[in-house]
């Protein structure tokens, strides 16, 4: 079904806009399924990157219309107003505004509604439709408003608003076909609608606007400049502005939206008074954690073999056809060894994505945060802080990114400086190695491993509260304010949106061990190789080359945790990126990846941990130094990205200092209370 306003396609041509592709700027409120839509329209033909000078993600695409065009997609931060609050907000107002240097003005809009909640939703499309840009109407999640009995007339509300006006259902393409119609007409209208300004704000818009359009005098609203100016020296016109405009979207949406007079309990209601309890909510939250972490585990376990094997193939094939020398030592235990050690953790990486993206698609991610928030404010956290550390468990860039939503400055500063605490999806392969060090598998069940794997994770956690709860007291912010969350209709997670967030954080993961990694893997080889030992045992060509001497060095002050200069050596590696750890101790231990002992769990670099032993005859490995391992990697910011994403949002290289320090600091300690404090009680 297509509104009146929206039937018709005039064919694809050159038209006003040359050779190149036409572009479509994607917006909406969070949560009103732009995403999923986005990945509809666009597939795999996507890329992420970040808007020139900011840290704000930029994700654009490539759709095809009706006749194979193609059409260029710019998928715009979710935002409630063109009034920015947040740096988010600032980059749709500037992109659709023509005010971003780096990029033109797009030649028309889709602006996404959700149907559940019109009403809130039409406040962004009013303010959009004013700006004069030919505009495409989508009520998505129709099916939802079905099922809460309101009534969709989409022709008449498309006839008020002068544009088409398409219902969809995202989540399963509904609509689909019909988008891509409208989105080919090269007659694509823009919008005669806006709403009437009160008096008094259009006579100051007369005053430097006079010979403008009323589209350019709707602009001035939101774009500094000297009619902002004149505005903002009365400090009431905005509230006036709100009011007039949410009366004008009640008439909108009167005949447009019916709602039943019979009082419904909705699906949504349903869930919430079983997902919100205040005892089983917390069950139910509990449980789905526990089931990801027996997943990542249990569930990666045979493609992660697989993934050995395949290595450890392409290792002999090497082997079996280069001439023995430097050059074939540095290909299979520099790049292959180096690269494969690390390659080896994505399918435990996917099914983290995998989880979160479910949670994120179906509504129930902000529920945990509302079930957190009561307690997130008593030690100091915002409670729009969540969902940043929760996206920090992927990683932590993106995280601390998220936090430009959070307004008040402190607050955010206290949010950032916690957020490398969360265990991201790096620390993986360092927990997965040692946790089946620790535990053999052929002994051991599966739910002890997830066990000890959700204690780190609650550990970081515990480590995200207990420093935010000291830095509230130090910046004297002792009073968290009030938040307001959007709880989002439960629906039906996209599947296709889910694998197209895994697949474009995999293909980033992928990429970054073909770059960073690989490049350390080699100086990590070269540093292990050079100088060349007389000695032919390789335990003493190690021992001497540049990596053992700087691990030497370093002993004294590791030594206390358990380690020895190998393990310092990777700790060292490891501040490039934390899963460089597993390639370090492969280049540093001379594990060949055609050796297949102990197949079964992580082969032959579990094995030899369990052989590598003191210079009394101790096991390296012991279940005690593993802990103190894991426990330092928990609080340790293993990660120049993110120091250098610090950087750039805190503009200040104080606080990523200050940061790195004091999370150096709190792994060292802690790590060496659990090493010492196991040894006191009778460990080994």
């Amino acid at each position: 079904m297509m509104s009146r306003a929206s039937e018709g396609s005039t064919p694809a041509g050159k038209s006003d806009h040359g050779d190149r592709p036409r572009v479509f700027a994607l917006v909406g409120n969070p949560n009103s399924g732009k995403t999923t839509l986005f990945n509809s329209l666009t597939g795999l033909r996507q890329k992420v990157s970040n808007y020139p000078g900011v840290t704000v993600e930029r994700k654009e695409g490539t759709a095809i219309g009706q006749h194979g065009e193609p059409i260029r997609i710019i998928d715009l931060p979710g935002a409630y107003s063109l009034n920015p609050q947040s740096p988010d907000e600032e980059i749709m107002r500037d992109v659709l505004l023509g005010r971003r240097g780096d990029l033109s003005r797009p030649d028309a809009v889709i602006c996404v509604i959700d149907a559940t909640n019109a009403e809130r939703h039409l406040y962004l499309a009013t303010q959009v439709l004013e700006l004069g840009l030919p505009t495409i109407i989508v009520l998505n999640m129709t099916d939802l408003a079905e099922a809460n009995r309101i009534q969709i007339d989409p022709e008449k509300l498309a006839d008020k608003l002068g544009v088409p006006v398409i219902p969809m259902r995202a989540h399963r393409r509904t609509g689909l076909p019909e988008l891509r119609i409208a989105m080919s007409r090269h007659d694509l209208p823009a919008s005669g609608h806006s709403v009437p300004l009160p008096e008094e704000i259009h006579g100051m818009l007369e005053k430097v606007h006079a010979s403008d359009s009323i589209h350019a005098r709707h602009a001035a609203l939101y774009a500094p400049g000297k009619a902002r100016q004149l505005l903002d020296d009365n400090q009431a016109w905005e509230d006036r502005l709100i009011a007039a405009r949410y009366e004008a979207i009640r008439d909108l949406c009167e005949d447009s939206f019916r709602r039943d007079d019979v009082e419904v309990t909705t699906l949504t209601d349903r869930l919430d008074s079983l997902f919100l309890h205040r005892f089983f909510g917390w069950i139910i939250l509990s449980a789905v954690l526990l089931s990801l972490f027996l997943m990542i585990f249990y569930g990666g376990e045979l493609p992660m073999q697989g993934i050995e094997w395949l290595f450890g193939k392409a290792g002999e094939v090497v082997q079996a056809t280069l001439p023995p020398g430097d050059f074939r030592d540095l290909v299979t235990d520099g790049i292959i060894a180096g690269v494969g050690g690390v390659i080896v953790f994505l399918p435990q990486i996917l099914i983290l994505f995998f989880f979160i993206g479910l949670m994120e698609d179906s509504g129930y991610l902000p529920r945990v945060a509302f079930l957190l928030d009561r307690f997130m404010s008593r030690v100091g956290l915002h409670g729009r802080s969540f969902i940043p550390l929760l996206s920090a468990y992927a990683c932590a860039i993106p995280g601390i990114m998220g936090t430009r939503t959070i307004e008040n400055p402190k607050d955010r500063l206290v949010t950032i400086l916690v957020t490398p605490f969360a265990s991201c999806s790096a620390r993986l392969p360092v927990y997965a190695i040692m946790i089946v060090t620790i535990f053999p598998t052929e002994r051991v069940p599966t739910l002890a491993k997830a066990g000890l794997l959700f204690g780190m994770y609650a550990l970081g956690t515990l480590g995200i509260f207990i420093f935010a709860w000291i830095f509230n007291k130090v910046l004297k912010r002792n009073v968290t304010a009030p938040s307001v969350m959007e709880l989002p209709t439960y629906k039906m997670p996209s599947l296709t949106s889910v694998l197209a967030q895994m697949w474009e954080r995999s293909r980033l993961f992928v990429r970054r061990a073909g770059t960073v990694i690989l490049g350390i893997s080699i100086l990590l080889w070269a540093a292990n190789t050079y100088p060349k030992s007389t000695d032919p045992d390789p335990a003493v060509q190690a021992e001497n080359s540049f990596a053992g001497r700087i691990g030497h060095a370093i002993e004294p002050v590791i030594e206390p945790l358990g380690y020895d200069w190998r393990i310092g050596v990777g700790i060292v590696a490891s501040f490039a990126a934390r899963e460089v750890f597993v390639s370090a101790m492969r280049i540093s231990f001379n594990v060949a990846e055609d050796d297949e002992d102990d197949a079964k769990s992580m082969g032959e670099l579990r094995q030899k941990f369990r052989e590598t032993t003191r210079d009394d005859g101790s096991p390296l490995f012991s279940p005690l130094t593993c802990l103190s391992l894991m426990v330092f990697y928990v609080f340790a910011l293993q990660c120049a990205s993110t120091v250098a994403v610090v950087r750039r949002e805190t503009n200040s290289w104080r606080w990523p200092i200050f940061q790195f320090t004091y999370m150096t600091l709190t792994a060292y300690f802690a790590a060496m209370m659990v090493y010492q404090g196991g040894k006191l009680l009778g460990y080994t």
